[in-house]
């Protein structure tokens, strides 16, 4: 299977030439086929828009299109990382500190390697986290296998909906497809 270090050096460029930031590059096998997913946001919202998802994906699927890294059939998805959005980047921890999140390690930390609670921030590259029932505790971020926000009341107050404009057009498209 294609390198997805290999991938994101192919699609990092072009986020960052559009102004935005590359949040996650993974390619994943399921039911529907190969699936190279493309998570990308605005600083200036951590979000996408419709129209920038669609313009970051024309323009990834260009490169793609030329470079061919990936020898079989692929669909490309690319989205904004959500609500519940994953946490890969040691800046993400401090951005979004006093939110809940699920941590899941390669190795165990305390015996475990599955962690939920508040993230408390970072101390060089460690992440604190304030887990119930076990209190804080700091886990090496080079040790973290995945990590997602929780949705929680807090985190839906706090994250502010951009436009939907356009979404129904987009529906329409895919039914005369």
């Amino acid at each position: 299977m294609t390198d997805t270090k290999a991938l994101e050096a192919l699609v990092e460029p072009i986020a960052t030439a559009m102004g935005f930031d590359l949040v996650r590059v993974a390619l994943m096998n399921g039911p529907g086929g190969l699936t190279l997913q493309v998570m990308a946001e605005d600083p200036a919202t951590r979000q996408l828009t419709i129209d920038q998802c669609a313009a970051l994906s024309r323009r990834v699927s260009d490169v793609l299109d030329e470079a061919d890294p990936i020898p079989d059939e692929y669909n490309l998805e690319v989205s904004s990382p959500g609500i519940d959005r994953p946490l890969t980047r040691l800046q993400d921890f401090a951005d979004w500190a006093g939110y809940v999140a699920k941590i899941q390690l390669a190795e165990p930390v305390e015996g475990r390697k599955r962690f939920q609670g508040h993230i408390l921030g970072l101390d060089d590259a460690m992440v604190r986290i304030a887990v119930e029932g076990l209190g804080e505790t700091a886990l090496p971020f080079a040790g973290i296998a995945s990590a997602k926000l929780v949705l929680t009341d807090e985190l839906i107050k706090a994250t502010k909906p951009l436009s939907s404009e356009g979404a129904d057009e987009l529906d329409e498209e895919e039914e005369d497809d």
